[in-house]
Formats: structure tokens, C-alpha cells, sequence
């Protein structure tokens, strides 16, 4: 039976994934809409390739290079952020939201208030609008299906059990590239140093949060709304062979892991097929060639940001928008050359601290203010570094 999709962040790391998924299984997929944010060329080739009814680029300055790539081929092009919500909002079997950043905010709510099942591979929507998605998604009566690796681990270790029989979740982290550098090291470490992750393959944003183990602590948040079994109850192990990416302890002792290779398609085919299995071109997991596997507790002085998130989680409310803008502010400075790598986790710090934080977000619209102004106290903190 053939399936509709809608593809968000098309020409990013995970939509290029999950389009090798529907290349690989054809017949079975059909592709409604296709979205980018300034990439043209590969949206354009993108959409002719896989006969999808719209393209949509973000940046408005492109619509006529777009309309242009597609003349001739019927394909509609769009282009803003209405047109990426109205992309969201089609009737399909299933969006996968991977644009990265609160610019995917709009469109993630967008397909949610249409009752769809949305296969989240946007983290900042859990994290700076947890309260209000997920309300929404209870109202709208749509489904979340976690794409990251160690949620969608989590959920399929939750499968056949239930939330209140489970005693802890553990989040593993791979450390990054910089794991085992000194706080001296730290200081100089370079973008390209960064972003050169040793087990996955992501873009430049992520590859940093990596670095700086903001992104498990963002994956901590998002844990915390996805799988509510409390705060208290969510950890974190730094696992530098990404076999393992995810745990859960039951309460009779037992402890569920799921392993796989570093392949985003991995966790992209556990949804794509849900309930239902894939095949994916993956080769078997050889643990005796892996040969070890080594865990470590993580080091919240030279890599603050865990602690960071948690905190933010904990006070809950605006908390954690104003960590995650805050600290996209800073990743982008950094990997502009204007900021050391160890002011990142300072400046998100200190944004944390200055900040007088609103009343807790109700709405889209409330959290992309409190989102809005982060921003600007972490631009201007910048003039004055």
C-alpha cells in the first residue's frame, strides 16, 4: 500500500537520509512536499526526482530561481514561512520535521494541528515549545514519532512496557570529538576541530552541540516531555563507540539497550515503518569486531551544558527557549571565528542568569517572543566580547 510523505529540511543530513529510504522503497512511498531553506539546485533535482507536488524554499529571495529550476515539470513552487506551514499542513501519512532550529517551530505545529503523525527530528521544538507541543498534540490527536537516535532507542525499549514500570532512562552520548581534551585545549579548539564528529555524519550546528554536550542536554529536555517518568529519573552516560544509544531500567531490574550502527537510517526506517519493520542497507552489528564497548560518567566541569539543560528543565516554563536561542546565538558565533569554543556554555550561562524570565509560554506565538528576545540579549552580550 503506498504511503504519502512530506519531507521538512529536505536537503539537510535527515531528510537526505529519509529520502534514501523512499528511494530504496519506491513503490511503496508517495512525496507530497518537499521543503529547504536556501538551497535551490538540490531542492529543485529533489523534487523532479521524486515527482513531489510542491517545493517550498524558506528564503523568499529564491522563489524565482525555484520557479524557474521546476518549469515545465508541474511541480508547484512556494516559497516563505506561510508556505512552509501550509506544506506541513497536507494531508499525508506522515511529515518528518527536520528543519533544524526554531524556524521549524511553525511548521512542526502546523502538520501536529492537522492530527498527523510527525516523525520529530526538530529537538528545539520539545525544547524551547515542550508545554505547548505536546498539549497539542493531546488536543489534535496527532502522533510523535522521535527521530534522534537515543529517543527513538528510548521508544522502542518502552515497546511492551509501560511508562510507570520504568525506574530510570538513560541517554548515552558519544563526547564528541573533543572529549578527552583539557579545559586548556578547549579554549583553542577551532570549527573544523568541532565539527569533525567520529561516529556520525551531521551538519555543522549539531556536529558543535555535540562538542559542547549542549545537544544531550537539549536530548535531556526532550526526553523529559517525550517519556514524562520525572527529571530525576533521566541520566546521562557518555559512550564514545555509539553502539548503544539509548537505555531503559524497569523496576524489576531488568534493562533494555538498543543497538545499532551510527546511520541515521537506522532510527528514519523505525519510523517510517511504525508499527511495522523496514529493510534498511545497513550491515549487521558485529560486536565481536567492535570489541568493547566503555562508559563514563560525564564531566559537567569542562562540558557544563548538561547541567545547564537540566537546570533550565527544571525551572521549566521559558527557561529552556532562552537556553536553546541562547545558545544558537553562541554556536553561530563561534563557527563564525568570533567567540572561543568555551564561551559558548558561558554565554548561554549568563544569558540564564541576566535573564527575567516571562511567565511560562501558553502559546506558538508567546514562545517564539520569549525565543525573539533571547536572541537579541545574546547578540548584544556578543558586541561587547
Amino acid at each position: 500500500m503506498t504511503r504519502s510523505i512530506s519531507i521538512l529540511g529536505a536537503t539537510g543530513s535527515v531528510g537526505a537520509s529519509t529520502l534514501d529510504l523512499v528511494r530504496r522503497n519506491r513503490g511503496e512511498w508517495q512525496v507530497a512536499a518537499l521543503t529547504a531553506h536556501s538551497n535551490v539546485a538540490d531542492l529543485a533535482r529533489l523534487a523532479r526526482e521524486f515527482e513531489a507536488e510542491v517545493a517550498v524554499i524558506a528564503d523568499e529571495r529564491h522563489y524565482e530561481a525555484l520557479k524557474d529550476a521546476l518549469a515545465g515539470s508541474g511541480i508547484e513552487a512556494a516559497a516563505g514561512r506561510k508556505a512552509l506551514c501550509e506544506a506541513a499542513s497536507r494531508k499525508v501519512d506522515i511529515v518528518m520535521a527536520a528543519i533544524v532550529g526554531c524556524a521549524g517551530l511553525g511548521p512542526v505545529m502546523a502538520a501536529i494541528e492537522q492530527g498527523t503523525t510527525v516523525a520529530l527530528a526538530n529537538k528545539e521544538a520539545l525544547v524551547s515549545a515542550g508545554e505547548v507541543m505536546t498539549a497539542a498534540v493531546a488536543k489534535h490527536g496527532a502522533r510523535l514519532l522521535p527521530v534522534d537516535s537515543e529517543h527513538n532507542a528510548i521508544f522502542q525499549c518502552l515497546q511492551g512496557g509501560r511508562m510507570e514500570e520504568v525506574r530510570t532512562i538513560t541517554l548515552t552520548a558519544s563526547g564528541g570529538p573533543l572529549r578527552t581534551w583539557t579545559k586548556e585545549q578547549l579554549d583553542k579548539a577551532t570549527p573544523a576541530q568541532a565539527i569533525a564528529h567520529p561516529n556520525w555524519d551531521m551538519g555543522a550546528k549539531i556536529s558543535v552541540d555535540s562538542a559542547t554536550m549542549f545537544n544531550k542536554g537539549l536530548e535531556l529536555i526532550e526526553a523529559h516531555h517525550l517519556f514524562p517518568v520525572g527529571l530525576d529519573r533521566i541520566r546521562i552516560v557518555v559512550h564514545p563507540q555509539s553502539v548503544i544509544h539509548s537505555m531503559v531500567e524497569y523496576r524489576d531490574g531488568s534493562t533494555l539497550a538498543q543497538l545499532g550502527p551510527s546511520d541515521m537510517r537506522v532510527p528514519i526506517a523505525s519510523c517510517l515503518a511504525y508499527p511495522a519493520r523496514m529493510e534498511t542497507p545497513m550491515d549487521p552489528l558485529d560486536l565481536a569486531a567492535i570489541g568493547e564497548l566503555t562508559f563514563q560518567a560525564p564531566d559537567e566541569e569542562r562540558f557544563p551544558a548538561t547541567r545547564l539543560a537540566r537546570e533550565a528543565a527544571q525551572a521549566g516554563g521559558a527557561a529552556p527557549a532562552v537556553l536553546n536561542a541562547a545558545n544558537e546565538v553562541a554556536v553561530a558565533a563561534f563557527l563564525a571565528g568570533n567567540i572561543p569554543f568555551s564561551r559558548i556554555a558561558l554565554m548561554v550561562e549568563r544569558i540564564l542568569k541576566e535573564t527575567e524570565l516571562p511567565s511560562p509560554p501558553r502559546t506558538l506565538e508567546e514562545v517564539l517572543r520569549v525565543d525573539e528576545d533571547a536572541r537579541m540579549r545574546a547578540s548584544a552580550m556578543l558586541e561587547h566580547c
